[in-house]
């Protein structure tokens, strides 16, 4: 299921598939937004992708923009329009950095 290249680079280094999949006690604001105290970085952008589409917030004319209602806002950084490949770099932003 996942691209032969995507496959590589985790076959190559699992510590960034452990990353993804790793469940972190969420902070207050990512906590409110997703109902659980605790996800993996997958598990959150899977829940924020599903806000997304479900309440219909990509942008009509273009659908790599996310136009922001207020909820989302609160996780992203306050933004009013998001492109959609900024959406993990901001949601990372919510979770603990690991010591190396």
């Amino acid at each position: 299921m996942l691209p032969q290249r995507l496959k590589k680079a985790l076959t190559d280094n699992p510590k960034k598939l452990g990353n993804l999949i790793d469940l972190v006690n969420l902070p207050s604001t990512l906590r409110e937004f997703v109902g659980q105290s605790q996800i993996s970085r997958l598990g959150c952008f899977m829940r924020v992708w599903s806000y997304i589409k479900t309440n219909n917030l990509q942008d009509p004319k273009n659908k790599n923009v996310v136009i922001c209602d207020e909820k989302l806002k609160s996780i992203l950084l306050g933004k009013q329009r998001v492109e959609l490949v900024e959406l993990p770099s901001l949601i990372k932003l919510h979770f603990p950095k690991e010591p190396k």
